[in-house]
C-alpha cells in the first residue's frame, strides 16, 4: 500500500522543487491513484513557475487539489493519469484521468477521476484537460456548417480546438503560427496552415490562442464583416493592445472570451463538469492527437524542465512526465 508520496512544488517564481508527501488513508468514497503520467500545460504552467498569476486573479486561477498559494511555495497542474490502486469496485484497477497536480501517487474523492476509454491509450489521454478546454471553446462559437475558420497560435490549446473543427462538415480550417514547424503539426491534425504574412482573410470566425497582442489583432484582421473572434489566451500579468479602429466598428466586429472554468452557457443546463470531460476523453480515440506530445522526461526531471519550458530553452506543445515507483 502507498503511503508517501513526492509532488513538484514551485518554491518561489522561478524555482520548483520534488518534496515528499505523506498521503491520508483513502475513506469509503475516496480512491487512490498511482500516477504514470502526467502532461505540462506549456502557456498557464510556465506563467504559474514564472510568478505571473495577477494578484486579482489568484482566487480564479487555483487548480483542483492545488496547495499553497500563488505565487509560491504552490503545488499546481492539471493533466494527471495513473491507476486506481484502492477505492470502489468498478473503479479499482482502471486508468483514469484526473485534474490534479504533478504527483507520483495521491488520495481523491471518486468523483474527481473519470475512467479513461479503453481505446485510448494513457499517454495520450493527458491531453483531455486541454482537449476539454477546446469543447468549451467550441460550444461557446458554435461554429456552423460550411464555415471559414482560422485559429490563430498553434500551442496546446489551438491545435486541440483545430483537431476537432476538422471533424465538422464543410468547415475549412486554417491553423496560423508564427512558427513555421508547426505545419508539420498542422498536417497530422488534418488542417491547413499559414504563417501571418499568408494567412486566408475573410474568416466567419477565428479562435484566437496565441497569447500575444500582435495574434489577438491579426485575428480581428482576419476577420469578414460581422466575424467573431473567440478569446482562449490568458495574458497572466502581461498588458494587451490591440486596435479597435479600422474595420473593427463598421464591420461590427465582435470579440468574445472562453475560459474552461464553467460550462459554456450553450450547455450549462445540460452538461456537468465531468460530462464534458467524458466527452473530451472520448474524442481523444484518435491518433491525431499523438502529434501534440513533443518530448517526455522522468518525473525527477519535472523542476529542470519547468523552467526550460519558461525561457523557451525547451520547445514543446505537451510535454509528458512519466513516473516510476517512488521519485
Amino acid at each position: 500500500m502507498i503511503r508517501e508520496a513526492y509532488a513538484c512544488w514551485v518554491r518561489e517564481p522561478g524555482a520548483a522543487e520534488i518534496r515528499p508527501v505523506s498521503l491520508p488513508v483513502p475513506g469509503p468514497d475516496e480512491v487512490l491513484v498511482r500516477a504514470r503520467y502526467s502532461g505540462v500545460s506549456r502557456g498557464t504552467e510556465t506563467l504559474v513557475f514564472a510568478g505571473r498569476v495577477p494578484a486579482d486573479q489568484h482566487a480564479a486561477m487555483r487548480a483542483p487539489f492545488q496547495e499553497g498559494d500563488f505565487p509560491g511555495p504552490v503545488k499546481y497542474g492539471y493533466l494527471s493519469v495513473g491507476v486506481v490502486e484502492q477505492g470502489p469496485p468498478e473503479l479499482l484497477g482502471r486508468t483514469v484521468f484526473c485534474l490534479h497536480p504533478h504527483q507520483s501517487a495521491y488520495v481523491v474523492p471518486a468523483t474527481a477521476v473519470v475512467p479513461v476509454p479503453d481505446d485510448v491509450p494513457p499517454a495520450r489521454a493527458v491531453l483531455a484537460g486541454t482537449v476539454e478546454t477546446a469543447v468549451n471553446a467550441l460550444w461557446d462559437a458554435a461554429p456552423l456548417v460550411g464555415d471559414r475558420v482560422s485559429v490563430v497560435g498553434a500551442g496546446m490549446v489551438g491545435c486541440c480546438v483545430a483537431a476537432l473543427l476538422a471533424r465538422f462538415p464543410g468547415v475549412q480550417v486554417e491553423l496560423v503560427d508564427t512558427d513555421a514547424r508547426r505545419a508539420g503539426i498542422a498536417g497530422a491534425l488534418g488542417v491547413g496552415f499559414a504563417q501571418p504574412s499568408d494567412a486566408t482573410g475573410d474568416r466567419d470566425l477565428v479562435v484566437h490562442a496565441s497569447a500575444t497582442s500582435a495574434g489577438l489583432q491579426h485575428a480581428l484582421d482576419l476577420l469578414a464583416p460581422e466575424g467573431t473572434v473567440i478569446e482562449l489566451s490568458w495574458y497572466g500579468d502581461r498588458p494587451v493592445q490591440v486596435s479597435l479602429g479600422g474595420a473593427f466598428h463598421s464591420g461590427r466586429l465582435t470579440v468574445r472570451s472562453s475560459q474552461v472554468g464553467m460550462v459554456a452557457p450553450a450547455r450549462r443546463g445540460r452538461r456537468s463538469y465531468t460530462d464534458r470531460l467524458a466527452l473530451a476523453l472520448d474524442l481523444l480515440d484518435d491518433p491525431a492527437f499523438d502529434a501534440l506530445i513533443t518530448g517526455a522526461s522522468r518525473f525527477a526531471e519535472l523542476p529542470d524542465v519547468l523552467a526550460r519550458l519558461s525561457t523557451g530553452d525547451l520547445p514543446a506543445l505537451c510535454h509528458l512526465i512519466t513516473y516510476d515507483d517512488g521519485e
